[in-house]
C-alpha cells in the first residue's frame, strides 16, 4: 500500500471513529433525551473533535507510525493525542456553551482509547496470524537466551516474516525463573543442558546464540554443545553493539574459529593513551599490513593532530588510508597522512621523521613468514634487522619521544631466520635504549587470528577447495591472539615503557594446530571424514612448540594486566656489525650461521646470569 492510500485510509477510519464516538458517548450519557442528538452543542463538539484530533494526531505523527510493529509506546503516544484533544474540547465547550459535559468527555475518551488504539492493534494481530506461518525456505530456530537481546531478536524475526530466512521456534535459558513460561508467544523450552533433546524433539534447523555479555570458556561450551548437535549455529555481535542500538537480524554472525580461542580482552588504560596520544603526530609504519592497519584503527579513537601512514605497499596504504578518511568524516578530527616509503631506504626514512618531527613510532613493518625467510635470509636481515635499525636511529636523531617495535614469540630461542632476525632487531632497540633519550621497547606476542599469512586463511581456503586440510604435526602448538588484541598491547606498551623493555601478554595455553583445523571443518558444515587433515611434517626452521618468554628472561609479576615485561642482556654488539656490513657476501647457509651465533651469544649471557 502506497503512502497517500495509508494515510488517507488512517484519516477516514480515525474521523469516523472520533465522529461516531461523539454521538454515542451523548446518547449514554442522555439516552432519554432522543432529541439531544440533533443539538447544536452535540454537532460543535463533533466538529471540535475531528479539527482537535487531526491536529494532535499530526503533532504527535500517528499517521507516521508502522502499527505493524506497534507496542505500548505507540499506545501511550495515541493516549497523550485523545488526552490533549479532549482537553481542547472541553476548553472550547467552556467558551462557547458556557458548561462542560464532563460524563460524555469521559466517555469519549475511553471510546476513543479503545477503538484508535484497538484498530492498530487489530491490524498488527492480523499481520501477525497472515504471516505467522513458517515458509518453505525458512529455518526453524532456537534462540539462546531469552534476556534482551534474545527477545530483541524473536521480535525481529517476527516482524520481518515474510523476508526472515530464520523461523523462530522457542528459546532456551539457565534462569529458573523462565522455565516453561512464555515470550512473544514462544515457549522456554529448557536450560543450556537441555540443547540436543530440544533440536531433536522440536527439529531445530538453526541455533543463534543471543547472549552478547558471554565470554571465553562460557562461550566455548556453549558453542561445542550446539555443534555436537549438528546444527548450524550464530551468535549476536558484541554487547557495544547492543548498546548502540546496532543489533538487527542481520548483525547475526557465523561461528569464527576466533570466538572458540576468545579470551577476556585487556582493558585499555585510555587515560594515559589518551594522555600521550591525543594532539601528537603519531607515525605508523606498516600501516598496511594487518597489525599496522589495526594500530591506525585502535589509534584513531584517541584523535592524534596526525597520523602518518607509512608503508612501501601502494594499494594496501590507499585502502587504510580510504577507510580512516571515511570513519574520519563522521567522528574524529585527525590529519591523516599517506606515505610510501621503504624502510630499508634510510634516507627516505630520515627525511620523513625529519619532516613530520612525530612523538610516537609503531614500527609493524618486517617481513614474518617463517619458511619464506628461510629461504629468503638475505631479505629478513635487510627488511627486519636493517630496516628496523633504520628506523630506530632516525627515531634517535630526531628526538622521537616512544619507539615501539612489533616482535614475535618467535625471537624466543629462535630456531629459524625470521625469529633470529627479530630477535636481533630486539638488540638493536634494547641497545639503543641505553644511550638515547627516546624510550624504545619491543612488544612481543603470539600468532595473530587472520593476519595474512596466518595459517586460518589457508585452512579456509583448503577447506572451500574440498580438502585435504595440511597440518605439519598433530603435536604442534600455538599461541594465539585476535588482531585487535594484538594492536591494543602494543598502544598500551607506549604507555609503560620506560625504555629497553620486552613487553609479553599472558596469552593462556597454547593451542594444538590440529585442534584448530578440526574445528575450523566443523564449523564449516564439513566432518573430518569430507574435509580429512594431511600431516605433512615440519616445515623449515619450524618449532613444535613456541615461547613467548624465556624463563630466564621474565621478572616476576605483572606490569599491567595480562602483560608482563622481560630483562635486559648486554650483548655483543660487534656481531650485529658484523652481520650488517657483511651479510650480502655469505650464502644463505653462512647468513643463517651468523645470525645464530649473535642468538646464542645472548642465550650463553643469560645462562652464566642464571648460574
Amino acid at each position: 500500500m502506497t503512502y497517500k492510500k495509508r494515510l488517507t485510509l488512517l484519516i477516514l477510519l480515525d474521523s469516523l471513529i472520533v465522529t461516531s464516538s461523539v454521538f454515542i458517548a451523548f446518547w449514554m450519557v442522555y439516552p432519554s433525551y432522543p432529541g439531544v442528538l440533533l443539538a447544536d452543542e452535540l454537532w460543535m463538539s463533533a466538529i471540535a473533535f475531528l479539527v482537535f484530533h487531526h491536529i494532535f494526531a499530526v503533532v504527535f505523527k500517528l499517521y507516521n507510525k508502522v502499527w505493524s510493529y506497534a507496542s505500548i509506546r505507540e499506545l501511550i503516544v495515541i493516549v497523550k493525542a485523545v488526552t490533549l484533544t479532549i482537553i481542547s474540547v472541553g476548553v472550547l465547550q467552556f467558551f462557547v456553551n458556557d458548561q462542560i459535559f464532563r460524563r460524555a468527555l469521559v466517555i469519549t475518551w475511553l471510546l476513543h482509547i479503545v477503538l484508535i488504539g484497538g484498530s492498530r492493534f487489530v491490524w498488527r494481530l492480523t499481520r501477525n496470524r497472515y504471516t505467522s506461518r513458517k515458509n518453505d525456505n525458512q529455518k526453524r530456530t532456537l534462540i539462546i537466551g531469552a534476556g534482551a537481546a534474545g527477545v530483541m531478536i524473536a521480535r525481529q524475526l517476527q516482524n520481518e516474516r515474510e523476508n526472515a530466512e530464520l523461523y523462530p521456534v522457542g528459546f532456551i535459558d539457565d534462569d529458573l525463573t523462565k522455565q516453561k513460561m512464555e515470550i512473544l508467544s514462544l515457549p522456554v523450552f529448557g536450560r543450556a543442558k537441555d540443547i540436543p533433546v530440544v533440536v531433536n524433539d522440536m527439529q531445530i534447523e538453526h541455533i543463534v546464540i543471543a547472549i552478547p555479555s558471554l565470554h571465553n570458556d562460557a562461550l566455548k561450551k556453549l558453542i561445542n554443545q550446539c555443534n555436537e548437535t549438528g546444527t548450524s549455529v550464530q551468535l549476536l555481535p558484541k554487547i557495544e553493539d547492543l548498546m548502540t542500538g546496532k543489533i538487527s537480524v542481520s548483525n547475526l554472525k557465523n561461528v569464527e574459529v576466533e570466538d572458540l580461542l576468545g579470551r577476556a580482552p585487556v582493558k585499555l588504560d585510555i587515560g594515559a593513551i589518551s594522555e600521550y596520544v591525543t594532539g601528537t603526530t603519531v607515525m605508523v609504519t606498516g600501516a598496511g599490513g594487518s597489525i599496522g592497519s589495526e594500530i591506525c584503527r585502535q589509534l584513531i579513537r584517541f584523535s592524534p593532530q596526525k597520523l602518518l601512514l607509512v608503508g612501501h605497499g601502494e594499494f594496501s596504504i590507499y585502502n587504510i588510508d580510504m577507510e580512516l578518511k571515511t570513519t574520519l568524516e563522521q567522528q574524529y578530527d585527525t590529519e591523516i597522512i599517506p606515505i610510501i616509503g621503504d624502510i630499508q631506504d634510510r634516507e627516505r626514512i630520515f627525511n620523513i621523521i625529519q619532516e613530520y618531527h612525530p612523538s610516537i613510532i609503531y614500527h609493524a613493518a618486517a617481513h614474518k613468514h617463517v619458511p619464506l625467510m628461510e629461504y629468503n635470509p638475505h631479505e629478513a636481515v635487510k627488511n627486519n634487522v636493517i630496516g628496523t635499525k633504520n628506523v630506530a636511529e632516525a627515531a634517535d636523531t630526531f628526538g622521537v619521544s616512544k619507539f615501539v617495535m612489533v616482535s614475535t614469540d618467535k625471537a624466543v630461542n629462535p630456531t629459524n631466520v625470521m625469529g633470529a632476525s627479530k630477535r636481533i632487531a630486539e638488540m638493536i632497540v634494547q641497545g639503543l635504549a641505553q644511550q638515547s633519550t627516546t624510550k624504545f621497547v619491543a612488544v612481543r606476542f603470539g600468532n595473530v587470528l587472520g593476519s595474512r599469512g596466518s595459517v586460518i586463511p589457508l585452512f579456509k581456503k583448503q577447506i572451500a577447495n574440498g580438502g585435504p586440510v595440511t597440518v605439519t604435526h598433530e603435536e604442534m602448538t600455538r599461541y594465539f591472539m585476535t588482531i585487535p588484541e594484538a594492536s591494543r598491547l602494543v598502544i598500551q606498551a607506549g604507555t609503560l615503557a620506560k625504555g629497553g623493555e620486552i613487553f609479553v601478554l599472558d596469552m593462556g595455553e597454547p593451542v594444538k594446530i590440529s585442534d584448530l583445523a578440526k574445528n575450523l571443518i566443523k564449523l564449516s558444515g564439513f566432518t573430518e571424514a569430507e574435509i580429512p587433515i594431511k600431516y605433512s611434517g615440519l616445515r623449515p626452521g619450524e618449532k613444535m612448540y613456541e615461547e613467548l618468554l624465556n624463563e630466564d628472561e621474565v621478572f616476576p609479576g605483572q606490569v599491567y594486566e595480562k602483560i608482563y615485561v622481560g630483562r635486559t642482556v648486554e650483548v655483543d654488539r660487534q656481531l650485529i656489525i658484523d652481520l650488517l656490513e657483511k651479510h650480502e657476501d655469505y650464502n644463505n647457509v653462512e647468513l643463517k650461521e651468523e645470525m645464530m651465533k649473535i642468538v646464542f651469544a645472548e642465550r650463553r649471557v643469560l645462562e652464566a646470569m642464571k648460574a
